[in-house]
């Protein structure tokens, strides 16, 4: 069936909003946006050429506390705003029965953007982090399905150094992000 967020469209915050409103990680946040530069000429007029249509919503499940929030979200922002789409930012523990339509693996993973068109009908979903970031998160899942086990910390722990490792230290991985919100944005 598919996926109408109708019922959540103009109920979230402005991205403003979430960053006036951050008690945790907002240095941070600020730093990845601040650090934040287009690739290339061709992708920031792509973003910008969506500002011709009006029939696209945006709303991005997220918390501050989140790390992948704090990375990824600055980027998405900064891609969106050239859009001119209204964007909805939804608090994940205010808005748990949307969360738990937009599950990653069966669990809650955040962030997930979110496009939808002016009736709410989904039209596509990026997230929680970049493609070849989450590919770690994916086979540590289909490799560690108990977890129970008695190593599926420890386990998970290397998985998130992993994931560390391919963000880098620099700001790489931001293009990934674009790349990919480019495409689904063409999709739709």
């Amino acid at each position: 069936m598919a996926k109408n967020v109708a019922s959540k469209l103009n109920k979230g915050i402005s991205p403003q909003q979430f960053i006036d409103t951050m008690q945790k990680n907002k240095e941070a946040f600020l730093d990845w946006g601040n650090r934040f530069e287009w690739a290339n000429e061709d992708d920031r007029e792509f973003f910008e050429s969506i500002g011709n249509r009006d029939d696209l919503r945006c709303l991005i499940l997220m918390a501050e506390w989140c790390g992948d929030v704090v990375r990824n979200v600055p980027v998405v922002f900064k891609a969106l705003e050239l859009t001119g789409m209204p964007v909805d930012v939804l608090i994940m523990e205010e808005h748990l029965d949307t969360m738990d339509e937009f599950l990653t693996m069966g669990g809650r993973a955040i962030p997930i953007v979110i496009i939808a068109d002016t009736g709410g009908h989904v039209l596509g979903q990026w997230g929680p982090r970049p493609a070849h970031v989450q590919e770690a998160m994916n086979a540590f899942k289909m490799a560690n399905p108990d977890r129970e086990a008695p190593d599926y910390q420890e386990k998970l722990g290397l998985t998130r150094q992993e994931m560390g490792r391919r963000y880098g230290e620099g700001t790489a991985y931001q293009h990934e992000i674009i790349k990919e919100l480019r495409k689904l944005l063409a999709s739709v």
